[in-house]
């Protein structure tokens, strides 16, 4: 890791933090964006969200989730003023790592095809597009 930031877990507290780091980025809002869901979250004995850092501004995140058949990550986030610094590959190995060691044995990432950097980073590391999937989904 760099020595300009630092990656560590996420805490209640840091909620608000999260949800104006999304904002800030241009992450898609989801029906889940709200300081309940993300305490929700931080209590599930097999997700984590994953927090960069540097000088105590949050500056990146990654949550990972796993249900006992497959890891997934979701809400890969990065500054627009830190990215291109190697936070987005940390925040996925620190992710990849975690996953494993609870036992997944293959993750999904999601990422927005209208959204070129999220598509071409994950291009460009050791994840590959799965063209057979289709994604359906229901809000609540």
């Amino acid at each position: 890791m760099s020595s300009n930031w630092s990656i560590r877990d996420g805490r209640t507290e840091d909620a608000p933090a999260v949800l104006d780091l999304w904002r800030a980025a241009d992450a898609t809002p989801s029906v889940s964006d709200h300081l309940e869901d993300i305490e929700r979250l931080l209590q599930q004995p097999k997700a984590f969200l994953l927090l960069a850092e540097a000088e105590g501004q949050i500056i990146g995140t990654a949550i990972g989730t796993f249900d006992g058949w497959r890891g997934n990550i979701y809400r890969l986030v990065v500054h627009p003023d830190f990215r291109r610094r190697g936070i987005a590959r940390a925040l996925v190995a620190q992710a990849d790592q975690r996953l494993a060691d609870q036992g997944a044995k293959r993750i999904t990432a999601l990422a927005e095809k209208s959204h070129p950097l999220a598509t071409n980073f994950w291009n460009g590391i050791d994840y590959t597009h799965d063209q057979r999937i289709i994604r359906y989904v229901k809000n609540l």
